[in-house]
């Protein structure tokens, strides 16, 4: 903001101005500040209206003598906009910043009686603002009167039907429960930014005002040398007093001038490293939320408020290191210019150094020979300085060299990783204001590895991708040379090693700390976290709203810790790295987490709609199932996720048991290749011993939308034919209408299951886990006559017995 423009707000905006003074005419006409600071004096403006209600004690019970009504009245806006409500009044830890809230409105106050061209007001001001220093000692204090006096002001307003607008804006210092970033919202770092350019403006005003008064000074001292010596005590020599006086009074304001000037500097510098405290937590805590979006949290990628930060605070410094150097001149060899020397330069390296984020991250497994692509973006690109392109070099480091590198800063020699295309120039987009570099064709030829510990496989390695450059930013000297990593990754050779390679990446991901030593994760988590952990990830590889529900996650904590009790509580249970993906699943040859990643990808694949509307009932245990359908009326079915099986979902239903009682059943599982070839509506609607899915909907409304619509004939002659899904063939009770039972299905034909078993519990015990599912056998085709051209109606074939090739020669001939 410009002195003009500072000096308009003053002059539209005298304060304790009401809102009503202004029409909306010359509301609009007001500047973007003006409106601002308007606004933000609601409370007060409202207040003034009701003032005129209250009686002497209210006023005197409201507006006490520690803190008299022109206080109010004048900082009105100022006040408004400080966060008294998050102050812990009873916390001493808290005296340094409410202090310096007390200084800052005695400065004000002062400020405004200078200005006051009414001396009674001038010199009532100037005493109040004494009177404030008797808080000092116990700042705190202040807080509670200012605190009190605002939430009275509101309960009045809400007694006369008024609801104000005003809300206390929030301290900086709001620490988030999961991890130790700040969350400092956006408006209130605008507000912080905003306050250093005022201080910034200050500061250069006070420095002018100096060198006024020193041109003052000098002409009065040359003056006075000029007229020729006369005695001072003669009383006809009142001009040479006068002048004597006219000194002595400008070097009293220098000195003050000076000392004030000194002030705002240790102040201003202050408040900056409190506000880029304040954005190293934000950018930390945006790459967190980065590295937690991979299980399926939510994660605003948006840069762009960082970056016009950085670029804010970079300007914010620059100014004060002329300050401070221009003050220097004046005072050289002081120790506090110094030291507000070297906090200005530490300040411009951690802003410099900790611009650079990966804005786009490389995927966290990653196979030897593939390319793949990442994104490094330098939020203060704008600053760097004109010349020669900045060239970013990337390499692949281990996790020891990523831990020396985060504590000692030393980028490694040795190269563990042949990186192919692995440098960059930082580019600028003058539409997106960003400063990137893209490694669009990255590759890694080969990898070294590290001696590993114990038990672990190379799919528990991690890697990280480390950038570097040097840069020179306007304004510096000296180039700067910085770096960041990228999130770990997984290296593998092979395919089959990705499921695996991605356990580690989601535990990674899930568990980690926020600001652990890279990249050390714990061995073992509570149930709960692993919870949120499966349901965030499963919602977000499906892409679906509907998350895994108390009964999904029961029976997989019944899963992976092998206890089938179903009453008891797993909330606190410890599961270890080892129970999720290292030891198979008993009688099982697969680990917990290459099951559950094999449910997921099928659901994403051709089950995501039938989840999203809550048709598949999902994880769940043979003895919860035989609870809930054991009473069940027959044709009752559900659609769970198998048990026995990566990647496969199966039917199960309340079918005519033995003696005319009834028995759960299940239908051998469909996989990805089935659905495929025959989606699960068509599959559901083929079976005709299921007819309702659970509690109690007709299958045939429930799954209408997913029915394939009969193909019309091929212009071509040919006639079309579809599929049939046929339970147990030649079992009356279970054949499709549209297929008479079969006693000798042709194997040409039919896909013939596991063995058929009942699930009542003599045959297979609802506790058991182990046990292999009582599928029963299902898939067969269907034709429907005639299947063949006419051509070959004239020569007959017993299909039954022809062999499928021979089927498919004959109908080429």
């Amino acid at each position: 903001m410009t002195g003009q423009e500072m000096g308009s707000d003053e002059e539209c905006l005298k304060p304790g101005t009401s809102l009503q003074d202004h029409t909306a005419k010359g509301f609009q006409k007001l500047s973007w500040r003006q409106k601002q600071v308007l606004q933000t004096m609601a409370l007060w403006a409202q207040m003034t209206q009701q003032l005129q209600y209250l009686t002497t004690q209210m006023l005197n019970e409201l507006y006490p003598e520690t803190f008299p009504l022109d206080i109010r009245h004048y900082l009105a806006s100022w006040i408004e906009e400080q966060g008294w409500e998050n102050f812990d009044v009873d916390n001493v830890e808290q005296e340094p910043q409410a202090r310096m809230l007390l200084e800052q409105m005695i400065r004000l106050l002062q400020e405004v009686a200078l200005q006051n061209p009414n001396v009674v007001e001038r010199v009532k001001l100037q005493h109040i603002s004494r009177n404030l220093s008797m808080f000092q000692p116990q700042p705190l204090h202040l807080v509670r009167t200012v605190r009190d006096m605002l939430r009275k002001e509101k309960k009045l307003l809400a007694r006369a039907g008024i609801h104000p607008n005003f809300q206390h804006p929030p301290m900086h210092q709001g620490t988030s429960a999961s991890n130790d970033t700040v969350q400092l919202p956006r408006d209130d770092a605008k507000t912080d930014v905003d306050n250093l350019v005022l201080k910034v403006l200050e500061i250069q005003n006070c420095r002018q005002t100096l060198y006024q008064l020193q041109e003052e000074l000098n002409w009065e001292k040359q003056e006075a040398e000029s007229v020729p010596g006369q005695n001072d005590l003669d009383p006809q020599n009142s001009d040479k007093v006068a002048r004597q006086n006219r000194i002595k009074q400008l070097e009293f304001n220098c000195s003050i001038c000076a000392k004030k000037r000194l002030q705002l500097l240790q102040e201003a510098v202050c408040a900056l490293e409190q506000c880029q405290s304040c954005l190293m937590h934000r950018i930390k805590s945006w790459r967190w939320e980065q590295h937690r979006a991979t299980i399926g949290l939510h994660f605003d990628d948006n840069l762009g408020p960082l970056q016009t930060w950085c670029e804010q605070l970079l300007g914010v410094n620059r100014n004060l290191r002329q300050e401070v150097m221009l003050v220097k001149e004046d005072h050289r060899g002081d120790l506090e210019f110094h030291t507000l020397e070297e906090n200005l330069e530490r300040l411009l390296q951690t802003l410099i150094q900790s611009s650079l984020v990966v804005d786009k991250q490389p995927p966290q497994v990653i196979k030897t020979q593939s390319k793949f692509s990442t994104t490094v973006r330098y939020l203060l690109g704008e600053k760097i300085a004109p010349g020669k392109p900045v060239l970013l070099k990337a390499q692949i480091i281990t996790e020891a060299q990523a831990r020396n590198l985060g504590q000692q800063g030393i980028v490694p020699n040795e190269n563990v990783g042949d990186l192919i295309n692995s440098t960059a120039i930082l580019e600028h987009n003058t539409s997106s204001k960003s400063t990137c570099a893209t490694f669009r064709n990255m590759s890694i030829r080969k990898i070294k590895r590290a001696d590993r510990k114990g038990s672990e496989s190379v799919t528990e390695e991690k890697f990280a991708l480390l950038f570097t450059t040097e840069l020179t930013i306007t304004g510096c000297e000296r180039p700067f040379s910085i770096q960041t990593i990228s999130l770990p990754v997984v290296v593998i050779v092979h395919g089959s090693q990705e499921i695996n390679a991605m356990a580690t990446v989601v535990w990674d991901c899930a568990f980690s700390e926020p600001n652990r030593i890279p990249f050390v994760v714990p061995e073992r988590v509570p149930w709960k976290q692993m919870c949120d952990a499966l349901s965030s990830k499963f919602m977000s590889e499906v892409q679906t709203q509907r998350a895994l529900d108390r009964y999904n996650l029961h029976f997989l904590a019944q899963k992976i810790f092998d206890q089938p009790d179903i009453s008891e509580d797993y909330s606190n249970m410890p599961v270890s790295w080892a129970q999720f993906n290292k030891e198979v699943l008993p009688g099982r040859n697969f680990t917990f987490w290459q099951w559950f990643e094999g449910v997921m990808d099928l659901t994403k694949k051709c089950l995501k709609e039938y989840w999203s509307e809550g048709l598949i009932f999902g994880f769940i245990g043979k003895q919860h199932l035989h609870v809930i359908l054991q009473n069940k009326p027959h044709g009752i079915f559900l659609l769970r996720f198998s048990d026995s099986e990566i990647g496969g979902i199966t039917i199960a239903y309340v079918g005519p048991g033995d003696n005319g009682g009834r028995r759960i059943q299940n239908i051998q599982p469909f996989t990805k290749k089935d659905l495929d070839s025959v989606g699960l509506g068509d599959r559901i609607l083929d079976i005709n011993c299921i007819t309702h899915v659970y509690p109690d909907l007709p299958k045939q409304e429930v799954f209408k939308k997913f029915f394939t619509v009969p193909s019309p004939p091929h212009p071509d002659g040919y006639l079309p034919f579809k599929l049939t899904t046929v339970v147990n063939p030649g079992d009356p009770s279970t054949s499709s209408p549209n297929m008479p039972p079969q006693t000798d299905p042709s194997p040409g034909l039919y896909h013939v299951g596991s063995p058929f078993h009942n699930m009542n519990p003599e045959v297979f015990p609802p506790h058991s886990s182990h046990a292999t599912p009582p599928y029963m056998p299902e898939h067969t085709m269907s034709v429907q006559e005639p299947l063949f051209p006419s051509t070959m109606q004239s020569n007959p074939v017993d299909m039954e017995d022809m062999d499928p090739m021979d089927m498919i020669l004959q109908i080429c001939q």
